[in-house]
């Protein structure tokens, strides 16, 4: 009885449904990942020898590779070595990809990661503020303000802020470095330009969310019971404002982790975005494949730790959503 009770349990049934989310989405990824760098026309084999390399040595290296198979022999042979923990052999260095991968990710997953948690450290505060100060149609000229400045930097691409950020604090006032991993103060400019356009996006939503917060019943009986301000914000509106702030920076996290490759590229930085971006170029199939893994599977793990956070915050709406 113990068994079939906890296979039909809410719990059980919402984890075997994000797993199997989890795994046809892997599979998508993975098929991308594969798919798309062999629809950029070229051959990667003579880019790798050289437009002069001899036409029997281009042919024996591309049969060496396996290239000169057909499409879907290449994908078996590609998950074979999958299963295997085999993410290749660069085409231009001929060094193994997982070893670029466990060198690079670590990089990418700091300035990634401190870009995220900044991004919810300045809009959650930053927006229920913004609500309790404008509530009602108080202070226009504030609100006209931060309407204007978060729309504004919500529709600035990614690689226009690292180059004004860039231009700015590095060059002008030569504050900062302008490129390289050296320091902590070279985290500044590419974690400012990843998170600056998501902090702008979230601060809109938290505002909004905070906004109808504010106008619940419990809100106006905690002010008739003579609470302090501080009390009311931080214990009833803003765990509140909190699921819908966490679903939706669960969802600007796709293109935060994407932004890394153009920002990486500009800072130079030593991450997988700034390899991936070098390899599209080069054509250097296994090491674009890894990487567009390896980013992808970041995002839906990442995506996956969020659901489990706005699981604990309110279970219910998890249960009945994921």
């Amino acid at each position: 009885m113990f068994v079939p009770q906890l296979l039909r349990h809410p719990w059980t049934v919402c984890l075997g449904r994000r797993g199997l989310r989890l795994f046809l989405s892997l599979g998508v990824v993975i098929t991308a990942s594969f798919a798309m760098i062999r629809l950029i026309p070229g051959d990667p084999v003579r880019a790798a020898l050289g437009v002069d390399a001899a036409p029997d040595l281009v042919a024996a290296r591309r049969h060496a590779l396996g290239l000169d198979t057909p499409f879907l022999s290449q994908y078996q042979h590609y998950l074979s070595g999958l299963l295997h923990g085999d993410l290749g052999t660069s085409l231009v260095t001929g060094a193994p990809v997982a070893e670029l991968v466990r060198t690079r990710l670590p990089a990418t997953l700091e300035i990634a990661g401190l870009a995220f948690l900044v991004t919810l450290a300045v809009a959650l505060p930053g927006g229920l503020l913004a609500a309790v100060r404008t509530r009602d149609g108080r202070r226009p000229r504030t609100e006209l303000v931060f309407v204007a400045v978060t729309a504004g930097l919500t529709g600035v691409p990614d690689f226009v802020l690292a180059a004004g950020l860039t231009a700015l604090l590095a060059v002008g006032l030569n504050l900062l470095p302008v490129a390289g991993a050296a320091g902590v103060g070279s985290f500044v400019l590419p974690v400012l330009a990843l998170s600056l356009a998501p902090t702008a996006v979230l601060l809109r939503i938290v505002r909004v969310e905070a906004l109808k917060v504010l106008n619940e019943d419990y809100l106006r009986t905690a002010r008739s019971k003579r609470l302090s301000s501080a009390r009311r914000y931080l214990r009833h509106a803003a765990p509140n404002t909190a699921s819908a702030a966490l679903t939706v920076a669960g969802s600007l996290l796709p293109a935060l982790i994407a932004g890394t490759v153009l920002v990486e590229k500009i800072f130079a930085w030593p991450g997988i975005g700034s390899a991936m971006a070098q390899s599209v170029v080069a054509q250097d199939y296994p090491v674009v494949q890894a990487m567009v893994l390896v980013l992808g599977t970041t995002v839906l793990l990442t995506g996956l730790l969020v659901d489990a956070l706005l699981a604990v915050l309110d279970p219910r709406s998890a249960i009945r959503e994921m």
